[in-house]
């Protein structure tokens, strides 16, 4: 889990009837896994993506495009329901397990 998608969770439980319950459940759901910090490496690799992707005339969202370039910079596997915007980055694996 990347340590920005780790932050936007902040603001799930707002308005439920029992937020605190349930931030304390998603914090033990995520507490086993690695956190990995958006670093130099994604920075590059969402620059190159970016220009890429636009010479395509083929862009991607700002937000998916982070997310593509940072599982790009970790060569890791991308788990998504979203398979059909982040197939157009080369070279990223992308896996549906809906």
């Amino acid at each position: 889990m990347t340590s920005w998608r780790k932050a936007g969770t902040s603001h799930l439980f707002r308005g439920e009837r029992e937020p605190a319950r349930n931030r304390e459940a998603l914090e033990q759901f995520v507490s086993p896994l690695e956190i990995a910090a958006l670093d130099r490496q994604a920075t590059i690799a969402y620059g190159q993506t970016r220009a890429l992707l636009e010479k395509k005339g083929r862009p991607i969202g700002s937000m998916d495009l982070l997310i593509a370039a940072h599982a790009l910079s970790l060569s890791v596997r991308l788990v998504t329901n979203n398979v059909e915007e982040f197939k157009r980055v080369p070279g990223l694996r992308v896996d549906n397990w809906v």
